[in-house]
């Protein structure tokens, strides 16, 4: 393993710009989430609350992502990305001018954080998909997808810590403002990328039909349909530990934004090694075996985390977590794209973002609830134990390396819609 392998897919102009525009527009979008949780919590002390505000976030992802994937295969995926940011830039403008005029309510917070979301269940298929069209080199295509989740981490990193200093210095309107301005730099990049504008060359059935097609095609395919179930297995039950660390940071450490802040930044700094690690990898053929090694990791680590009570030790162990969980979506990601069709890859790219995005608010409510009844630190325990069972189902399909891509026989490809 050698990390300068991770940056390899840099050679591509276009994938630079892709993510650059990223990375920005990233990092606004961590401070944003981060300053709404933090309000949220600090209005209703209540971790439920925080699980509701995740579930109006990304809830639409669980509803609308295969509506999103069919999307990305019909139309032209550039244009469907420009019209999702333009979306979310105006959501960011508009919770920026609210939130300065006084209009603090829970009602609008969570109301603005669902156009978001929906705004999302488009972006997220067709950005993912288009990742495999702007890498020239498929071999760099790994890279890319782990890079590209490792834009994520890293903005985790520093949208957090960010966001804490603003939070506790200037306030949340400077937060949201951010974000809002940060969506002109993704814009700009887009614009400049040397992007075929051409429509897909298919076949346009309506929507249900399209719909049934990406899911018989998923369901076909064994590899893509285990992935797809760990996936939303751990994204349920065991990634939604984070929505606990608001708890920790002001009831177990005594802390403030800031202390928030530098949890969420710890477990992102976890999460971006993960990635660079994975990105590193020359062949794909062992990811499932890493994935495999890092979920008992995360279990583990969640077991020990839920006795922490130094602030400094639980820094170290959210890192520790972070580098677990994160290795989850790019390997699954990885799998799910080079493992299926070029002419169903938006649907079944639709059907992973439901499986991971999408189940991530229901596990936050879920947590949300069960904190109701049970303290935190147990609930963190619980889910420990729930991921080394996963692991240990799971252990023989990630002992296995990923098949060769699947191409339909000839006489089965008038069914995909060339």
């Amino acid at each position: 393993m050698e990390f300068h392998n991770a940056f390899r897919v840099f050679r591509s102009y276009n994938y630079r710009l892709f993510f650059t525009g990223q990375l920005i527009s990233r990092i606004g979008m961590w401070m944003q989430r981060t300053a709404v949780i933090w309000i949220i919590y600090t209005m209703t002390d209540s971790v439920l609350m925080v699980g509701l505000a995740t579930f109006a976030e990304q809830f639409p992802s669980f509803l609308l992502s295969p509506v999103g994937g069919i999307t990305a295969d019909r139309y032209n995926r550039y244009r469907v990305l420009m019209v999702t940011q333009v979306t979310s830039a105006l959501q960011a403008v508009a919770l920026t001018v609210a939130y300065h005029m006084g209009y603090h309510s829970l009602e609008l917070l969570l109301s603005l954080s669902l156009v978001l979301g929906i705004a999302n269940a488009f972006d997220i298929p067709a950005r993912q998909a288009m990742v495999n069209e702007i890498v020239e080199d498929k071999k760099d295509l790994p890279s890319a997808i782990a890079m590209n989740s490792s834009v994520n981490n890293l903005t985790r990193l520093i949208g957090p810590a960010l966001a804490g200093i603003v939070l506790a210095k200037y306030g949340a309107t400077i937060c949201f403002f951010s974000n809002a301005v940060s969506f002109i730099a993704v814009i700009v990049c887009l614009t400049l990328m040397k992007y075929s504008h051409r429509s897909p060359d298919r076949i346009k059935k309506n929507v249900w039909a399209e719909f049934r097609e990406g899911w018989q095609y998923t369901k076909r395919q064994s590899e893509i349909r285990q992935t797809l179930l760990l996936a939303a297995s751990v994204s349920l039950l065991v990634s939604t530990y984070n929505t606990l660390q608001p708890h920790f940071a002001k009831n177990i450490f005594s802390g403030d934004a800031s202390t928030y802040g530098y949890i969420t930044a710890a477990t992102g700094m976890g999460a971006l090694v993960s990635t660079l690690y994975i990105a590193s990898q020359q062949s794909n053929r062992l990811l499932k075996k890493i994935l495999l090694h890092n979920l008992f990791i995360l279990g583990a680590g969640l077991i020990l985390m839920s006795f922490v009570r130094i602030e400094g030790l639980y820094l170290v162990m959210s890192f520790i977590c972070g580098f677990g969980t994160m290795s989850v979506v790019p390997i699954c990601n990885t799998i799910v794209q080079t493992t299926s069709d070029p002419r169903v890859r938006g649907r079944v790219l639709g059907f992973f973002a439901m499986a991971t995005l999408g189940t991530l608010p229901l596990g936050s409510l879920l947590i949300g609830w069960i904190t109701e009844y049970i303290p935190a630190e147990h609930t963190q325990f619980i889910q420990g134990c729930i991921c080394l069972v996963i692991a240990g189902s799971f252990a023989h399909f990630l002992r296995k390396p990923p098949p060769l891509p699947d191409i339909p026989p000839e006489e089965d490809r008038h069914s995909l819609s060339v």
